[in-house]
C-alpha cells in the first residue's frame, strides 16, 4: 500500500475530504493538506508517488511549489486541478513538468484514469529489466501485443508520430484506440505540452460545441463566465476526438474548418482563434456506411482519413491473449495486494476459446475480477464471469461428441454447483439445502471437482 500513497493539496475542505473518499474507495492511501507550507512539510516527512494540487493555494504561487517538488522529488508525478476559468493556468503547470490536469468539479473517473496513467507511468520508468519480453510488446506505452497485426501496427504508430498528419484510428469498443492516440503523442515532438481527450458521444450537441471551442459569459443560458476550450487547452499539443461519427451534421462543418485552417470562435464570439494542435480522431463505427446513409460528411472523412490505424478485435489475434491476461494478472494482483502463481490449463483454454466481444477492455475486467475473487494459488476457471466458463463448457460439450451421459452431465453440475456455492458465499450448509442433496453427497462432489476455493 505504501507504493499507492498519494498527497492532496487543496485550500477547499469538502473538496479534500472528497478526494480523499475517492481515494481510499479505490485502495490508495492518501494525506491531506491545504498550503503551501504544510505540503513541504509533509514532502519532507513521508514518501508520495502522486501529489494531487490545486492550481490557486492561498498562501504561495502553486508554480513555485511545481518547480521545487520537480527538482527536489523529481520521481514524484503532479496532478493538477482547476476551476474552468482556470484551465489556461493549469496547461501552463503541464508545461512546466506537471503530469495531468482535471477541471473542477472533479469527475471521479476522469481523475483514477488520470492516477492510473501516473502509476502505469512511474511503473516504466522504473522498470530495471528494459529487455524483457514484455518491455519489447509494451514499449509503446503499454500498447502489447506479439501477433504480426499488432507488431505492423506498432510500426505505424512509430513512423506516423513524429508527423504533423492527422490520425484516424478505428475499431471495436474495447480495443484500446485511446491508447494508441496517447502513444502516438508521447512520441512526438508535443510530448511535452497537453494531451487532450475529447468523447464526441457523451455530450450533446450544444454542450460539445462549448466543450470544444468555449464560449464567453451570457452566450447561453448558465453562461456565467468566459470558458476556454480544449482545442486552446490542447494549443501546442494533441486533441483525440473519440467517437467522432456521434458529431451532428452542424458540428462536422465546423470540425471540418477548424482541420484545415486551425481557427474557430467560441460560442457567443466573433473573435477568431488560431491554434497549434494536432488532432487525433476515434470512431468504432464505419464512417464509409455513415456516408451511405447521409449521417456523416464525405469532405470531412477524407479530411480526417490521411493516416487509418485500423485495431483488430481480440479474436483476431489469438497469439496475444495469454500474454496479455499474464500482463494484467501481474498488474491488478499488485495492484489489490494479492498473488497469484498463474492460471489453470482449463482457464488458459477458457481464455483463449472466448470470442471476446469487448475485446481488450474486457479481458481486463475479466482478469480483474478474477484476482478479486481468486481463493486459490492459480486463476481458476470458476473465478472468471460467467459468459466466459459457460462458453468453455459448451465448447468442451461439443467438441467431446462421443462422450458417455454421465461425463456430459458433469460440466452442468459442476457450474451448477460452483454458482449455488458463490451464491450462499460457500457456506456448504446453505448450499446443499438449495441443491436439495444431503451435506455428505456434496461434500463428495465437491471433492470430486476439485471445488475448495472457499
Amino acid at each position: 500500500m505504501s507504493e499507492k500513497k498519494i498527497l492532496i493539496v487543496d485550500n477547499d475542505r469538502l473538496t479534500r475530504n472528497s478526494l480523499q473518499e475517492l481515494l481510499s474507495r479505490n485502495g490508495f492511501l492518501s494525506e491531506v493538506v491545504s498550503c503551501f507550507d504544510d505540503t513541504i512539510k509533509e514532502l519532507g516527512k513521508n514518501s508520495y508517488k502522486i501529489v494531487i494540487i490545486d492550481i490557486n493555494l492561498p498562501d504561495q504561487d502553486t508554480f513555485k511549489l511545481l518547480k521545487i517538488i520537480n527538482k527536489q522529488y523529481p520521481f514524484i508525478k503532479i496532478i493538477i486541478t482547476s476551476e474552468f476559468a482556470s484551465v489556461s493556468k493549469a496547461v501552463e503547470a503541464i508545461k512546466e513538468g506537471a503530469f495531468d490536469f482535471i477541471t473542477k468539479p472533479i469527475n471521479e473517473e476522469s481523475m483514477l484514469h488520470s492516477i492510473d496513467k501516473a502509476f502505469q507511468n512511474i511503473e516504466l520508468l522504473n522498470d530495471d529489466n528494459k529487455n524483457s519480453k514484455e518491455n519489447t510488446y509494451s514499449g509503446l506505452y503499454n500498447i502489447m501485443g506479439c501477433d504480426r497485426k499488432m507488431m505492423d501496427i506498432f510500426d505505424i504508430i512509430e513512423s506516423v508520430a513524429p508527423t504533423k498528419a492527422t490520425v484516424l484510428i478505428t475499431g471495436s469498443s474495447g480495443t484500446g484506440k485511446s491508447m494508441v492516440a496517447r502513444a502516438i503523442h508521447q512520441m512526438s515532438d508535443r510530448a511535452d505540452n497537453p494531451f487532450v481527450e475529447v468523447s464526441c458521444g457523451s455530450l450533446p450537441e450544444t454542450l460539445l460545441e462549448s466543450e470544444l471551442f468555449g464560449h464567453i459569459k451570457g452566450a447561453f443560458t448558465g453562461a456565467i463566465a468566459d470558458k476556454e476550450g480544449k482545442f486552446l487547452a490542447a494549443d501546442g499539443g494533441t486533441l483525440f476526438l473519440d467517437e467522432i461519427n456521434s458529431a451532428s451534421p452542424s458540428m462536422q462543418v465546423k470540425l471540418l474548418r477548424v482541420l484545415q485552417h486551425k481557427m474557430f470562435e467560441p460560442v457567443g464570439s466573433n473573435k477568431t482563434h488560431e491554434v497549434n494542435v494536432r488532432i487525433l480522431l476515434a470512431t468504432n463505427k464505419n464512417l464509409t456506411r455513415l456516408i451511405d446513409k447521409g449521417i456523416f460528411r464525405e469532405d470531412l472523412y477524407y479530411r480526417i482519413n490521411v493516416i487509418n490505424i485500423d485495431l483488430p478485435d481480440l479474436n483476431q489475434r489469438n497469439n496475444d491473449i495469454i500474454m496479455l491476461a499474464e500482463h494484467f494478472l501481474k498488474k491488478l494482483s499488485k495492484y489489490h495486494d494479492k498473488s497469484f502463481s498463474g492460471f489453470s490449463t482449463d482457464t488458459i483454454d477458457a481464455l483463449v476459446n472466448y470470442h471476446w466481444p469487448g475485446n481488450v477492455r474486457e479481458l481486463e475486467n475479466a482478469i480483474e475480477r478474477a484476482v478479486v475473487l481468486g481463493k486459490q494459488n492459480t486463476i481458476t476457471i470458476q473465478d472468471l464471469p460467467g459468459n466466459i466458463s459457460e462458453s468453455a463448457a459448451e465448447s468442451i460439450s461439443g467438441k467431446d461428441s462421443h462422450q458417455s451421459l454421465k461425463k456430459a452431465l458433469e460440466i452442468p453440475e459442476k457450474q451448477i454447483i460452483v454458482n449455488t456455492l458463490k451464491q450462499c458465499n460457500w457456506n456448504r450448509n446453505k448450499t446443499a439445502e438449495i441443491l436439495e442433496i444431503n451435506r455428505t453427497t456434496l461434500y463428495k462432489k465437491m471433492k470430486y471437482y476439485d471445488l475448495y476455493a472457499g
